[in-house]
């Protein structure tokens, strides 16, 4: 008996082979959340933008600001510079008024000396003069009202023809440089006399 052969050459027909392949479930996708919309994202944008634009500004105000303290402290450097130096140079001017106090020139008879006298007065003069061109001023107080700011109070004196706190003295002169001061004038102030201000006590009794 001749066996049949299939088409492929087989021998008998047999059942078809299992697919190797077996259908696989399908992948799961991870979870993405909800949906951004357009206007969503817009909003994020526009916050994000405006968060930006702060520190832009921020650091911009904070650029400025350091430019200008350095600019105010550049000045103040170049303007208070000679500070040290006029310092130095006050004892000698006192000097220079000392010698001129000492002799006053109605009293001098001998024209060398009163020379003399008028060429000191003259270095004084040019001194206090430069030292004004460079912001250098002397504070000479006599009859203002005394400030605690400028003056340097060394003793009071009862006065009855001017009113307390008045400067009737000035044992030394003051300056400041342009609005710093550099030295407080050495002054003495009025104050009103015992029996007056006994009379304004019994008066307040009354």
């Amino acid at each position: 008996m001749i066996e049949e052969k299939d088409d492929t050459g087989g021998v008998g027909a047999g059942p078809s082979p299992a697919n190797d392949t077996a259908e696989l479930p399908d992948a799961e996708l991870p979870d993405e959340g909800i949906e951004t919309t357009p206007e969503t994202r817009l909003a994020e944008v526009e916050a994000e933008l405006a968060e930006a634009k702060d520190r832009l500004l921020r650091a911009l105000a904070e650029a400025e600001n350091t430019r200008r303290r350095f600019q105010r402290e550049r000045e103040d450097s170049l303007k208070y510079a000679i500070a040290g130096f006029a310092k130095d140079l006050l004892s000698p001017v006192d000097n220079l008024r000392r010698a001129l106090d000492s002799l006053p020139e109605s009293e001098v008879g001998d024209p060398r000396v009163k020379s003399l006298l008028e060429g000191v007065a003259a270095t004084e003069r040019e001194l206090l003069g430069t030292f004004e061109r460079h912001g250098l001023k002397r504070i000479d107080p006599k009859g203002e009202r005394f400030d605690h700011n400028f003056h340097q109070a060394i003793f009071e004196a009862e006065r009855a023809d001017v009113a307390p706190g008045t400067v009737v003295e000035v044992l030394q002169p003051g300056y400041v440089l342009h609005d710093r001061l550099l030295r407080p004038a050495m002054v003495g102030v009025a104050k009103a006399p015992a029996n007056a201000a006994a009379a304004d006590d019994s008066e307040s009794a009354a």
